[in-house]
């Protein structure tokens, strides 16, 4: 009886011993599982690219948008990189190369997107996050076709074809929201586009079940309450500047675009992915335009601090470079209250404010001008830069050069503790991607 009474009371322990080693092994498991995939995987994950992006731009930035000691929100961002910035054959990037290196984490030579020189498709972070149960999202204010924006869902040898990339977009069309401009390159010649296959991809992208959206106002007036299926088509080639304000009564601006893609995309249970591309402050570098470039990373600004208002504290967001651009600098001893147009044209000794190293204000002839006039219709000689421009470039370019520089990456949110020091512009898409 006393061997039973002991063999009982043994059995008794033993099974509270198994049971409290259970629940020890259920909670560690459930703060295990709470820590790594409910606390650090963030809901949304937004990429901002800024074409031209480079370190140098902030302080410029700072001075144009408010002064010299006015923050602006890229200021706000607590993690911060510099990302050293090649293709796979040049020192200097294309925009094709530099965009696939961050789409897809993968060196290729410049002028190819989303391949590598063998034509071989490399998957990108939006069709890696669709894989992984996210929404997914393309916004840009310059066209659609663009290779920064073509390389999240593009796989071609020819930056240049953009017919072939926008009828990879029809096709295809694994990206639940996308908006900007271009629609030229979706529409045959009868309708004024650029196709010669007479193929109408709007029509075709409409037949397909999304809604095709035109207009600022008619984007406003898509219902929050249904995951989307939209396709925002806003001008025949890039939108308009953000101080021209005729032509963008009718366009979204960029924060007007990063407002409803996180008002539509976040209904989505398992989350989104979206890529922002703010690719008016290139177009505005390529021609020496200062104010409309300065201009248009403050509209890239306003628009991160539309996403940080609206997608929460955990969402994800980071901003990048792409490839430097024309050699812009902010020269001489503005005040330190200076700002807008204070610091535009000639300073009161009659010297620029701002000048560049490349472009079409260049005043000296090299070897890009002579190759440009050689393409000329009867071209004599070589193109005849303006005078006494009020942004000097050193030497003349028809189109301002791109520059060997790091980038900046900053970033915010769950998972942008990794982005620190000097890193390779690849590294950007593993940071990312092991967050979906």
């Amino acid at each position: 009886m006393r061997i039973a009474r002991s063999y009982i009371g043994f059995m008794k322990w033993r099974n509270q011993l198994l049971a409290l080693f259970c629940l020890i092994a259920f909670g560690a498991g459930g703060v295990f599982y709470f820590q790594h995939w409910v606390v650090q995987k963030p809901f949304g994950i937004i990429l901002f690219i800024g074409e031209g992006l480079t370190p140098g731009r902030l302080a410029a930035t700072r001075v144009y948008a408010a002064g010299a000691d006015t923050p602006l929100a890229l200021d706000s961002m607590p993690h911060l990189a510099l990302l050293t910035n090649y293709s796979n054959d040049f020192a200097a990037p294309d925009r094709a190369a530099a965009a696939t290196a961050i789409a897809t984490g993968v060196d290729v030579n410049n002028r190819l997107i989303g391949s590598d020189s063998e034509g071989k498709a490399l998957p990108n972070l939006i069709e890696l996050a669709r894989q992984a149960g996210r929404a997914t999202g393309l916004i840009t204010n310059a066209n659609i076709t663009d290779p920064t924006s073509a390389a999240f869902y593009a796989h071609t040898t020819d930056q240049n074809d953009r017919s072939a990339i926008a009828g990879q977009l029809a096709k295809s069309l694994g990206i639940d929201l996308v908006l900007g401009g271009g629609t030229n390159d979706f529409l045959p010649e009868s309708k004024g586009g650029h196709r010669r296959d007479e193929r109408d991809l709007l029509l075709e992208i409409r037949r397909n079940g999304f809604d095709l959206v035109r207009s600022k106002a008619e984007l406003e007036a898509i219902p929050d309450w249904r995951r989307p299926k939209l396709f925002g088509a806003f001008s025949q080639a890039e939108l308009a500047y953000a101080d021209q304000i005729e032509a963008r009564s009718e366009q979204p601006s960029l924060s007007d675009m990063v407002r409803r893609a996180i008002e539509l995309l976040q209904f989505n249970r398992s989350g989104y992915f979206l890529v922002v591309d703010a690719g008016l402050m290139r177009m505005a570098a390529e021609k020496n335009n200062g104010e409309h470039t300065l201009a248009e990373t403050v509209e890239l600004d306003r628009a991160l601090a539309v996403a940080q208002r609206y997608a929460g504290g955990n969402s994800a967001i980071f901003v990048c470079g792409d490839v430097g651009i024309g050699g812009l600098s902010l020269n001489g001893y503005p005040f330190r209250k200076d700002r807008g147009i204070a610091v535009l044209g000639l300073n009161s000794g009659g010297d620029p404010w701002f000048s560049w190293a490349t472009g079409p204000n260049g005043g000296r002839h090299y070897g890009t001008a002579r190759l440009a006039a050689s393409h000329e219709p009867n071209a004599t000689g070589p193109v005849s830069p303006p005078e006494q421009p009020q942004e000097p470039a050193a030497f003349y370019a028809p189109s301002a050069l791109n520059t060997v520089d790091d980038m900046l990456a900053l970033g915010s949110g769950p998972g942008a503790k990794d982005l620190h020091g000097s890193m390779k512009n690849t590294a950007l898409f593993g940071i990312i991607r092991k967050n979906f």
